[in-house]
């Protein structure tokens, strides 16, 4: 089981939505906590609320898909905290446009943020954590788009790199277990965080710069719910104190992956069996 209190956490994406009801439930646990966020603003509401109630924050401004700013964000974390043993790579961005209208700089920042920023995040924290060999615990933000692909369209740059968050994640599960630090890959299924209609406001020059709100189709696969994050975040820290791979927040999306993925995937597996026992392979 992975003890929370008196360990160094970082956030990132923590200064709204997922990341920020994150940071609360951590400092709430006994965590001290790194608030990242792109916006500096943000980052520093969420960590003075923190230290305000009693626990120990401090706030860093960090672009995840910027590698060297990671590396800033490690240094500065570190020399606030002490050494960061749990690590929540929640900062994501989306979009819900056609690939095909999408601009070479549109799908660079939904791979860049959401899969290269988590890998930034592993690769610039975890030797540290395997030098010392005392444990922790990563954990990835993916998407119900990610674990279930196609059931919401014009949103396919963020299921491909939301689906490569999983596999990162579940690999590296593998990689670490010889060195007593857990992973895990959370993929919400329907949380009111504003990231669709707030993101792409701060979106990096370098990918073209902030760009108006765009229209959103989920098609008709909706949550029943939308949880909010203060509730969704115990049932993360619950999951990573137990270390379980996968996490997930509505129950009831059971019978939609059978329907959706595993019996496409069964199906492909039956279909090549009858062509295997055809040719007598």
């Amino acid at each position: 089981m992975t003890e929370l209190r008196g360990r160094a956490a970082l956030v990132t994406g923590a200064g709204s939505g997922i990341g920020r009801g994150l940071a609360f439930a951590l400092a709430a646990e006994g965590a001290a906590v790194a608030v990242a966020d792109i916006l500096p603003d943000t980052a520093r509401a969420v960590a003075y609320s923190i230290n305000e109630r009693g626990g120990a924050a401090c706030s860093i401004p960090c672009d995840v898909s910027d590698r060297e700013a990671v590396r800033s964000l490690k240094e500065q974390a570190t020399a606030a905290l002490g050494d960061i043993s749990l690590v929540f790579a929640n900062a994501g961005a989306t979009s819900f446009e056609r690939l095909t209208d999408m601009t070479e700089e549109d799908v660079d920042w939904i791979l860049q943020v959401n899969l290269l920023g988590v890998v930034n995040c592993m690769m610039v924290f975890l030797p540290g954590m395997i030098a010392r060999h005392r444990g922790g615990h990563v954990c990835a933000t993916a998407s119900r788009a990610g674990l279930m692909p196609g059931l919401i369209p014009q949103h396919a740059a963020y299921s491909a790199a939301k689906m490569g968050v999983i596999g990162l994640m579940l690999n590296l599960r593998i990689e670490l277990a010889e060195f007593a630090i857990g992973s895990s890959v959370y993929c919400p299924g329907g949380v009111a965080t504003g990231m669709k209609e707030n993101n792409a406001l701060y979106r990096p020059q370098r990918f073209g710069g902030p760009k108006k709100k765009e229209e959103v189709n989920i098609g008709t696969h909706k949550a029943p719910r939308n949880y909010t994050p203060e509730q969704i975040a115990p049932m993360v820290l619950r999951a990573v104190k137990n270390n379980k791979p996968i996490i997930l927040d509505h129950s009831e999306h059971r019978d939609l992956f059978e329907k959706t993925y595993h019996e496409a995937v069964m199906s492909a597996f039956d279909d090549i069996a009858e062509y295997e026992r055809a040719e007598k392979w």
